[in-house]
C-alpha cells in the first residue's frame, strides 16, 4: 500500500512537471491517470477492495465541484444573447441521444427486456466537462462553441438522471408507480434543482461581494466559501427532491455572473485542486474498474460502445441543430465532443445495487469500458482535432480579399 502511494504520489508530480508539454500531445490527464490506475492494479501494490467506495465519494464530490466551478466561468449574458445551440442539445438532443442509442442497443440485448437497452442508453447520453477540457480550454476553438459544449455537459447529467432512475427502477419492477407519479418525480428533479441553484448562486454572490467591500475575508478563504456553497446547494437541491448535479451547475452559473470576476479564485481551484479531483477519479476509475471491465469486454460490449460513440450522439446532435445557424462542420464538431466520463461512471455505480446483481454488474462494466475508451479516442483526438476546426472556421470567416479591378481595355476605332 505504501509503496503504491509514494509511485502515485511520484507520478502525479511528474505530470505536473509535463503538463504544458502533455498539453499538446495526445496524452490527456485522464489517460495517463486512468492508465497509472489500471498498471497499479495489475501490479497488486494497492488494494482495490475499497476503491470502489471510495470512487464513487471522489467521483461525485469532484463532479459537483467542478460542474459549479465550470458554470462560474460562463458569462450569462453572452449566453442569453446567443443560448440556442446549448438549449438544442439539451432539450432535442439529450431525448434523441436516449432514443436513438435503444434503437442502437436493443439488437444486442436481446435476452434482456427493452428498459434495459434504456437504460444503457441513458447511462451513455451524458458528456463530461472533466473529460472535454483540452476542447473547452483551447483558444483555438471559438468562444461561443466551446460555451456551448460548457454548458451542455453541465447540464446533461442532471437531466439524464430523472430517465436514469425510472430505468433502473423499471429494470428492478422495484416501482408500483402510475406514470403521474413519474412525472411529478421528474419536474421536482428539474424544477426544486435550478430553482435551489437560482437562489444559493445569487444570494452566495452578493454576499460574498458585501464581504469583499468591508474587507472581511480573504482570496484563501473565498474559495473555500465557494466549495463549501457548491456542496451546499447539491444538499438543498436533494433535501426537497431536486436534482443536485443541476443545482450544483446553477448556483456557479449565478454566482459567477454576480461576481463578474472579482473572485479569481474560481478559475484558479479550477486549474489547481479541481484538476486534482479530477485526476482522482480517473486514477480510482482505472484502479477499482478498468481491469475487470476488460475482462467483460466482448464484441457486444465495444460495439454498443463505438455506436454509441460514432453514430448515437452525432446523429442526435446533427439532428437537434438543424434549422440553428451551426455549419455543418460545427455540428460535427459537437457531435464528436461528447465524451463519456465521471457522470457515466458513477450514474453506473449508482444504479447496480438497485437492480439484480448480474445485470448491474453488466451495466457498471459497460459504462465503465466506455469512459476508458471515450477518454482514449477523445483525448487523442482532442487537440489535432481542435486545430483543425479552429482553422477551418478562421479559413471560413476569412474576409473575402478584395479583387484587382479589371484593366480598361482601349479600343481604336478608325
Amino acid at each position: 500500500m505504501a509503496t503504491g502511494l509514494l509511485l502515485l504520489a511520484m507520478f502525479t508530480v511528474a505530470y505536473t512537471l509535463l503538463a504544458k508539454r502533455l498539453s499538446a500531445t495526445i496524452l490527456t490527464a485522464p489517460i495517463l491517470f486512468l492508465g497509472a490506475g489500471y498498471l497499479m492494479a495489475m501490479s497488486g501494490m494497492m488494494p482495490v477492495a475499497e476503491a470502489e467506495h471510495l470512487l464513487h465519494i471522489v467521483a461525485e464530490l469532484a463532479l459537483i465541484i467542478l460542474l459549479f466551478l465550470d458554470a462560474a466561468q460562463i458569462n450569462l449574458k453572452a449566453l442569453r444573447d446567443r443560448h440556442v445551440w446549448p438549449l438544442r442539445m439539451l432539450v432535442i438532443g439529450l431525448p434523441l441521444s436516449i432514443v436513438f442509442g435503444t434503437i442502437a442497443a436493443a439488437p444486442f440485448l436481446g435476452a434482456y427486456p427493452l428498459v434495459v437497452a434504456m437504460l444503457i442508453a441513458a447511462i451513455l447520453a451524458p458528456t463530461d466537462a472533466a473529460l472535454g477540457q483540452a476542447v473547452v480550454t483551447n483558444p483555438v476553438v471559438p468562444e461561443r462553441v466551446r460555451r456551448a459544449l460548457t454548458v451542455e455537459s453541465g447540464l446533461n447529467d442532471g437531466l439524464a438522471l430523472p430517465a436514469i432512475l425510472l430505468f433502473a427502477s423499471l429494470t428492478a419492477e422495484m416501482m408500483q408507480t402510475d406514470a403521474t407519479n413519474w412525472a411529478l418525480f421528474g419536474a421536482k428533479q428539474l424544477v426544486f434543482g435550478p430553482l435551489v441553484g437560482v437562489i444559493i448562486g445569487w444570494i452566495g454572490g452578493r454576499v460574498f461581494l458585501a464581504a469583499k467591500r468591508r474587507q472581511m475575508t480573504t482570496v484563501t478563504i473565498e474559495g473555500i466559501g465557494a466549495i463549501a456553497m457548491a456542496g451546499g446547494a447539491y444538499l438543498a437541491a436533494g433535501e426537497i427532491g431536486g436534482n443536485g448535479f443541476i443545482a450544483a451547475f446553477v448556483a456557479g452559473l449565478f454566482f459567477g455572473n454576480v461576481v463578474k470576476g472579482q473572485c479569481p479564485f474560481i478559475y484558479e481551484f479550477t486549474e489547481s485542486e479541481g484538476q486534482m479531483l479530477t485526476w482522482g477519479a480517473f486514477f480510482l476509475i482505472g484502479l477499482a474498474l478498468v481491469p475487470e471491465a476488460l475482462n467483460h469486454l466482448d464484441t457486444t460490449t465495444l460495439a454498443i460502445i463505438l455506436i454509441s460513440l460514432f453514430v448515437v450522439r452525432p446523429l442526435a446532435i446533427w439532428v437537434s441543430l438543424i434549422g440553428t445557424d451551426a455549419a455543418p462542420s460545427t455540428r460535427l464538431f459537437f457531435g464528436w465532443f461528447g465524451p463519456r466520463g465521471l457522470a457515466t461512471a458513477l450514474f453506473a455505480l449508482l444504479v447496480v445495487d438497485q437492480i439484480d446483481h448480474e445485470l448491474g454488474e453488466t451495466v457498471l462494466m459497460l459504462a465503465t469500458n466506455a469512459v476508458w475508451i471515450s477518454a482514449v479516442l477523445h483525448g487523442v483526438s482532442a487537440v489535432p482535432g481542435s486545430k483543425w476546426f479552429g482553422m477551418h472556421v478562421a479559413a471560413r470567416d476569412k474576409p473575402p480579399e478584395a479583387q484587382p479591378m479589371p484593366e480598361m481595355r482601349t479600343e481604336t476605332f478608325l
